[in-house]
């Protein structure tokens, strides 16, 4: 045999004697079940390590990103993850992360797994995915004045589909119970200071703040660590007045100012539940149209965001 036809052979390219070649019905079946496998794992590398689609089914990010927009993902940017979950169920796997090509920045339109509500160990769903423009990263110090975000001190660039659905902005004397950290006595409009932790730094932890970091630090360790009795503060039992972060964190928030579950309420995103950067809408419809309905549904697409690039 030459070495231009076993060379065909190693990649897989059929040689012109086996393209000629009669096959049995055993073989053909053989052939089709390869390709198929073939086409399959391929897929599944594809999804898992490079690129995804996402469907949006709600309105937090318009205009910017629409309901029943149907959104890639890249994965590998910051650094794709093996499957985390056994597919259909809740349950975890061990996984392992490729190198990130850059680290998510602010403005960054970022998919990620929803940590849960913010008093929650973990999420009352696993693997819901949630998508949010980046505000803050690891240290930066979030405020927002009359609906207006600083970082840093300096004004976030706004961006250009941002959306309001109330008129004026809330009161800053209105404290919304539901915002994050628990007890803070802010508004979605006007919030903060916070500063976004990051990995490696350490706070004073004393019995006015402990409830701000509490569900963080028990996140970490993946269980209830801390408690307070008789105004002492432990983790897993030890005496403690200070905490060093593991992770680095991030705080997202929806471009529909008013209508965004997101940082605002359930606090910070951890570095290792972030998923990919949403880059380019691949196409869009009317999602409350049932499939039944389908020529309704068919007239419902929206031309002019078919392969809409996210900014």
């Amino acid at each position: 045999m030459s070495f231009k036809t076993s060379f065909k052979k190693f990649i897989g390219i059929k040689t012109e004697e086996e393209l000629n070649k009669v096959k049995t019905p055993k073989e053909k079946v053989i052939d089709f079940i390869s390709s198929i496998s073939f086409a399959l794992i391929a897929a599944f590398l594809i999804i898992t390590f490079i690129v995804q689609n996402t469907r949006i089914p709600t309105g937090s990010m318009e205009e910017t990103i629409l309901v029943g927009d149907f959104v890639l993902v890249n994965k590998f940017i910051y650094g794709s993850s093996s499957p985390r979950y056994i597919p259909f169920t809740e349950i975890k796997l061990p996984y392992f992360t490729l190198p990130a090509l850059r680290e998510p920045k602010a403005n960054d339109i970022v998919v990620f797994e929803y940590p849960g509500e913010k008093d929650r160990l973990f999420a009352r769903e696993q693997g819901v995915n949630y998508v949010k423009r980046c505000i803050g990263t690891p240290g930066d110090t979030i405020k927002i004045i009359n609906r207006v975000v600083y970082v840093n001190g300096k004004e976030f660039r706004r961006p250009p589909h941002i959306k309001y659905l109330n008129y004026y902005s809330k009161n800053p004397n209105a404290i919304e119970p539901r915002i994050f950290p628990k007890g803070a006595p802010w508004n979605e409009d006007n919030y903060g200071p916070l500063v976004v932790p990051k990995k490696n730094s350490t706070i004073n932890l004393d019995i006015n703040n402990i409830e701000q970091w509490r569900t963080i630090i028990d996140r970490e360790y993946g269980k209830r660590v801390v408690k307070v009795e008789n105004n002492v503060i432990t983790i897993e039992g030890k005496p403690v007045n200070s905490y060093t972060f593991n992770k680095d964190y991030f705080f997202m928030m929806g471009d529909n100012r008013n209508d965004s579950l997101d940082s605002r309420f359930w606090g910070f995103v951890a570095r290792d539940t972030i998923i990919g950067e949403a880059f380019i809408t691949l196409f869009s419809w009317d999602r409350n149209i049932p499939f039944t309905q389908i020529f309704k549904l068919i007239g419902s697409i929206r031309p002019e965001r078919i392969l809409k690039l996210l900014h």
